[in-house]
């Protein structure tokens, strides 16, 4: 096992790495742009270093900084948590060519998958159902294009094969929008992730988001951990996640899941991952794989009483997983809201100092967070400020704990979105489970409407 860890990342997940790591016995680094030297994880670190002012493309996304403060640290691996480098191959390259570990997947594992065309053909070989589109990239022949675009039948949608987040992709509706549509996200795709291929895919008009969680060693052991439903989201970013997702039956999951493991072994997957569906009329189709820890991770690991954040340290140490498939077992349900520094209806961000702040307890709750009472959210980064986790018996009864926890939760100096999920536990159509992707943007939609009039 390791003797320290550096943490590349700020926020909620830097804390839940150092809190996982301390558990297992192991010292921490933190590193921190200027605008995060008050933060909490980074007083709580064995030690910390500052690596540059507050834009994150001069400290959290760079790369030489963080491995320069790996090396005055001696530490012997480097975890990427979520978003920033978690899925740059390129950094996982230089973490390990410059004799570190890094925390996840091998760097050409990170390159397969994070190419949306190469993954849905790995996707295809594992026998993982994937959504009908074009066999590959799109060419520049204009009436194949058109040709791929009538055999998979209208609405298709355009995205970036180095796409992700919700973006590079555009729904097209008829064929006479179609060639634009191709120009204009090929365009975009080469400006924000330097690769301009886009692929097409039949646009599914009213499905939900499920993923299945995954772990796996470096010895060829991998093993699924149920599923989670992310479908109430807006613009594409999930907002309320849950586990297991209602109304699907275990035997679908299985088959599915089984299939998630498998293709871990084919292509030497090494840690956490998430497959990420679409879910249609009783059909998965894959999307794409994430190759790090996810936000809503601790619903997957209250419902099967795992922690993820440790397996992936102990995988990366070298270690082979400690239970088979048969040892998994889903008991309960686990529902998590994301506390964001926003507008709850206007979604505009609002930085600031929290000048009161309570977050709530009892049976069944769990808050991920690190802020506290005189702590300033900056303007800089994403604007989650925590996860209010809660876990029942039944579906029923998280909801119930998670409405009771939102009602005793406090942040005041900024706003958040509580009083958006205090709404939604109280919404009809949530409260019976199965909603779609769509089904947030177009509540809020009819409320814009229902008071214009």
């Amino acid at each position: 096992m390791f003797e320290k860890i550096l943490i590349a990342n700020r926020g909620e997940i830097a804390l839940r790495i150092l809190r996982a790591c301390r558990e297992l016995g192991i010292r921490t680094v933190a590193v921190h742009s200027e605008a995060d030297t008050e933060a909490k994880y980074v007083k709580l670190a064995d030690e910390s270093v500052c690596i540059g002012p507050a834009p994150s493309s001069q400290s959290y996304l760079n790369i030489p900084a963080i491995i320069s403060a790996a090396e005055v640290t001696d530490s012997e691996a480097i975890h990427p948590g979520y978003g920033f480098l978690s899925e740059n191959a390129d950094f996982a390259e230089r973490v390990e060519r410059s004799g570190f570990v890094f925390i996840g997947p091998r760097p050409e594992t990170i390159t397969l998958m994070g190419d949306k065309v190469s993954a849905k053909d790995a996707m295809k070989e594992a026998g993982v159902p994937v959504v009908p589109g074009s066999e590959g990239a799109l060419g520049d022949d204009p009436k194949e294009i058109i040709r791929i675009a009538r055999g998979i039948g209208y609405p298709v949608i355009i995205k970036a094969a180095g796409g992700g987040g919700g973006r590079g992709m555009r729904t097209v509706h008829t064929e006479a929008a179609l060639l634009n549509a191709v120009q204009m996200t090929r365009t975009e795709a080469g400006a924000a992730f330097n690769n301009p291929s886009v692929y097409m895919e039949k646009f599914l008009e009213n499905p939900r988001h499920i993923e299945i969680q995954v772990l796996a060693d470096a010895h060829r052991n991998a093993v699924y951990l149920g599923e989670r439903d992310c479908s109430m989201q807006r613009r594409h970013q999930k907002i309320i996640e849950e586990a297991p997702a209602p109304g699907i039956p275990a035997r679908i999951i299985a088959r599915v899941g089984e299939r998630c493991a498998e293709a871990c072994r084919r292509i030497n997957y090494r840690g956490a991952g998430t497959f990420e569906f679409l879910f249609e009329n009783g059909e998965f189709y894959f999307i794409e794989m994430n190759t790090r820890i996810q936000v809503e991770h601790p619903v997957t690991e209250l419902i099967t009483g795992i922690d993820l954040v440790q397996e992936q340290i102990r995988v990366a140490a070298g270690e082979k997983l400690r239970f088979k498939q048969r040892d998994i077992k889903l008991t309960g349900h686990a529902l998590e809201c994301r506390i964001n520094a926003e507008d709850p209806y206007k979604f505009t961000p609002s930085p600031g100092k929290i000048t009161g702040y309570h977050p709530p307890g009892g049976p069944g709750v769990r808050v991920d967070s690190h802020v506290y009472q005189g702590y300033t959210v900056p303007p800089y980064y994403d604007s989650m400020i925590g996860k209010v986790i809660t876990y029942g018996d039944t579906r029923d009864q998280a909801i119930r704990r998670m409405s009771i926890a939102l009602s005793e939760m406090i942040v005041s100096g900024i706003k958040t979105n509580i009083p958006l999920h205090q709404e939604l536990m109280q919404d009809a159509r949530f409260v019976d489970g199965g909603t779609s992707i769509h089904y947030l943007e177009q509540k809020l939609a009819d409320q814009v409407l229902a008071k214009a009039k």
